[in-house]
């Protein structure tokens, strides 16, 4: 008998396809419905040019990180290390300090 995630893969590249067919379209309507007014010089999208922007900005603005942005925090910048080191005195010490900073 064959796993459920055999049957899941297709279905996960199905929605994938759908979710980028979905992004072209969404950038050819709303650039036809609000790029043309306001610049009158600037024509009208096909479908293939929203897609083609939308991968432009894709690279030019998200890269292929995958996720963009900065790198998560790990551990929060070693702060939980830094608490849970700290005596129980040092770590009212410091919370006083900070909720001075934040105006609390």
């Amino acid at each position: 008998m064959y796993n459920k995630r055999f049957y899941m893969y297709p279905l996960f590249g199905l929605g994938f396809l759908a979710f980028i067919a979905a992004g072209g379209w969404v950038v050819m309507f709303l650039w036809n419905n609000i790029i043309p007014e306001l610049i009158p010089t600037v024509g009208m999208l096909t479908y293939w040019k929203a897609l083609g922007l939308l991968i432009l900005c894709r690279i030019l603005f998200g890269g292929f990180k995958g996720k963009g942005g900065r790198p998560p925090m790990k551990n929060g910048w070693g702060m939980k290390q830094k608490m849970m080191n700290m005596t129980p005195e040092e770590r009212e010490k410091f919370k006083s300090e900070w909720r001075e900073r934040c105006g609390r």
